[in-house]
């Protein structure tokens, strides 16, 4: 069975091939015979209700300078194509919502994944919420006296911009740094939405725990490791992997999400665990797959390339 695939995502040169897990995606998709394209969110255009891009014919091959050759742009209604991935970086803001209001046009015809508008509905930081048996003490608001009340009750304290990635804006305030204030007001100013607060979680030093969810089921899972002296474990930030294996308590929290993740078409996802809690859900565009094959000697990709044909059989 060859499907028409296309990946909607950054540019493909600036990739690094060592770590990318959309990379790893391409690869075994070109492997199993899928024929590949590649076009980015800028290049969606709505007519009516009729979506279309200018698409490039893709190939990969793990050659470094030499990943990646295109073909010329060609305008394709993207209802012809079997399979769309949602795999572009966020931030996600109004411009990664509109293209997921955009794909909609083209489903059920199309396999979009993940499901574009549950996508939407659910931001990393925010979906947690509908766990709150597995999170930490958490708080959102833009509300300083209430984000002093939780600093008061709670001593350390994690504040994030709702919507980063990355690790970006992420501060760790103990209960005398005098600074809470400065950066409520630095938030306030560069952004609209609340801020999140969470208990500071001190099992970060033994790890943030990032765990691949393929079609609801754990696949794998590598630790993220802070440098010294740095509150942030993601590798954006600088952390490093480390060889890890699931809790029974991990395994319980997946067992608890995991049929909420199928339902809603969220096939390929990655939860972030420090200690005893999970702190984000991630459904936009989750990385982990080479750093886990490496340590587990696994093949992630294929085991999500499965979870995919699967899916599309049964559409």
């Amino acid at each position: 069975m060859s499907l028409a695939v296309a990946f909607q995502m950054d540019p493909i040169e600036s990739i690094n091939i060592d770590t990318d897990s959309s990379f790893m995606m391409a690869l075994e998709a070109q492997k199993r015979g899928h024929r590949l394209y590649h076009y980015h969110p800028r290049d969606l255009i709505l007519t009516g209700n009729r979506l279309t891009a200018r698409v490039r014919e893709l190939t990969v091959a793990r050659q470094r300078g030499a990943h990646y050759t295109l073909g010329e742009p060609v305008m394709t209604d993207l209802s012809t194509l079997d399979v769309i991935l949602l795999r572009q970086d966020p931030p996600f803001d109004m411009a990664y919502i509109t293209s997921t209001h955009l794909l909609e046009h083209v489903q059920p015809k199309v396999l979009v994944l993940n499901d574009p508008a549950e996508v939407r509905n659910a931001p990393e930081k925010l979906f947690i919420t509908r766990f709150p048996d597995l999170m930490p003490p958490t708080l959102i608001t833009s509300d300083k006296q209430a984000i002093l009340d939780f600093r008061a009750e709670h001593k350390d304290i994690i504040v994030k911009p709702l919507f980063g990635n990355g690790g970006a804006g992420v501060f760790h305030l103990k209960a005398d740094d005098e600074n809470l204030g400065s950066l409520l007001e630095m938030f306030t100013q560069l952004y609209r939405e609340p801020v999140i607060v969470q208990r500071y979680l001190p099992e970060i030093r033994q790890g943030d725990k990032r765990i691949i969810l393929i079609d609801g089921e754990p696949a794998g899972a590598v630790s993220r490791m802070p440098q010294a002296g740095e509150a942030r474990a993601n590798f954006h930030a600088g952390g490093s992997a480390k060889k890890t294996e699931l809790t029974e308590r991990e395994r319980a929290m997946c067992a608890a999400i995991g049929p909420v993740l199928r339902e809603k078409g969220l096939v390929f996802v990655g939860i972030d665990v420090i200690g005893d809690y999970m702190t984000e859900i991630n459904v936009t565009s989750p990385t982990g797959i080479q750093e886990i094959n490496r340590l587990d000697g696994v093949q992630l990709e294929s085991l999500l390339w499965d979870a995919i044909e699967r899916r599309r059989a049964a559409a």
